[in-house]
């Protein structure tokens, strides 16, 4: 590197006064060793469960959103929960990226119904939405349900509707589901998690 005289004096110059003003304490040492803010302090967290399958393992949800009554909520973070029993912090690559459907702009969040001879689907309420589900089971129920089979043995069975339960529910919201769909005579009772 080529230097000439006066370009010597100003670089050891400036050496001498930084060095000078760290002898008297002004060291920027304190202002970059500074922490960061870690991104996840201001979320609020909601333990929850993975949709997927009947692994059930347990998630950590971080959302943002100071709760006031105009703010939405957004996630901004999901992982296993280390205090889970049955993953222990572990999540699979569907439950790793569960964020993506979270936030996904197709989701469905409200109940909606397509009329017959329309294309076009319309939001409705959920009351409106399980009074629907409930006529239509009772109709088909009255239509389709065999008390007796051909031999004359009494079966109370209802064959045309199956029953969906949920794989990652608990063992007595499971047991409770299936009482249920056994009163009402389902035979086609399964879990989400074959699907």
């Amino acid at each position: 590197m080529d230097m000439h005289r006066r370009q010597f004096f100003r670089v050891s110059g400036a050496g001498l006064l930084g060095s000078s003003m760290v002898a008297l304490g002004f060291s920027p040492t304190a202002a970059l060793a500074e922490t960061r803010a870690y991104k996840l302090t201001a979320a609020t967290v909601t333990r929850s469960t993975c949709p997927y399958c009947s692994v059930s393992c347990g998630m950590l949800i971080y959302t943002l959103g100071d709760k006031s009554k105009n703010a939405t909520r957004k996630v901004i973070h999901v992982e296993g929960d280390p205090s889970n029993p049955v993953s222990r912090g572990s999540l699979c690559p569907k439950g790793a990226g569960v964020m993506d459907m979270i936030n996904s702009p197709g989701r469905v969040k409200f109940p909606e119904v397509r009329e017959p001879g329309t294309k076009e689907w319309k939001r409705i309420s959920w009351e409106d939405a399980l009074n629907r589900i409930t006529k239509h089971m009772k109709a088909d129920r009255d239509a389709n349900f065999q008390l007796k089979n051909d031999a004359g043995t009494t079966v109370n069975r209802w064959l045309s509707t199956g029953f969906l339960i949920c794989s990652s529910s608990s063992n007595e919201s499971s047991y409770i589901s299936v009482k249920v769909a056994r009163a009402l005579g389902m035979v086609g009772i399964d879990t989400q998690a074959r699907v």
